[in-house]
């Protein structure tokens, strides 16, 4: 049985719909990671697989959140007020446990993550390709939601993300990692100098020093 087959799904009602979490329980959990997927894509996003696979065995339990949309089967992710309205009806799922939560999620579930992460009291927020800007549209900054996390917050950054490559990002403090020749979902083209297995470790380990780090 794969560790997906193993883990435990829970269904959660939400003013949005029903919500459902995937949870990758580790052995002596000392926090929650909870992640959502973006609007274009699900829970099987080879960033939210690879921290799921990787994080339990450093005392990190992973929720894995599919919004209220998504569970329903639609196509299209809703207004991102309504996204918001979906995170905090499933949030007491994920401190019922009793441990400091990481908010988090993928493009737009980043930016639900930094809008909710001070009113839903997160330990911090990990932000995995947050779209700073529409692709082409470098005008139309999204920087405000990620500089008002209010909580520690980590960025991770696909070197050749079209909505925002790390360069593009202002000053903050926050912290940021880059998976080098990354796209919006990480992949990496098969001329780069690294490997995809390889950019998919440069985020785990990006992620687990950092939440070493937040103590």
């Amino acid at each position: 049985m794969s560790e997906i087959e193993a883990a435990e799904r829970e269904e959660i009602e939400t003013a949005a719909g029903t919500a459902r979490v995937t949870w990758h329980a580790a052995e002596r959990p000392k926090t929650v990671l909870a992640v959502s997927h973006g609007a274009g894509g699900g829970i099987e996003a080879r960033d939210l697989q690879a921290l799921a696979a990787v994080l339990p065995a450093h005392g990190v339990t992973v929720a894995l959140v599919e919004q209220p949309w998504r569970v329903a089967g639609k196509r299209l992710a809703p207004a991102p007020k309504t996204l918001d309205v979906g995170w905090r009806g499933l949030w007491p799922a994920l401190v019922k446990p009793g441990l400091p939560v990481i908010a988090g999620g993928r493009s737009a579930g980043a930016r639900v993550a930094c809008r909710t992460a001070t009113e839903m009291g997160a330990a911090a927020v990990l932000a995995l390709s947050f779209p700073l800007h529409p692709p082409g549209k470098p005008e139309k900054s999204r920087a405000d939601e990620l500089l008002g996390a209010g909580v520690p917050t980590l960025v991770v950054q696909g070197g050749n993300d079209p909505f925002g490559r790390p360069e593009e990002f202002p000053v903050g403090s926050y912290g940021l990692v880059e998976v080098p020749y990354g796209d919006h979902g990480f992949a990496v083209p098969k001329r780069a100098p690294l490997g995809q297995e390889e950019a998919l470790t440069v985020i785990t380990d990006g992620v687990v020093e950092w939440i070493a780090s937040l103590g």
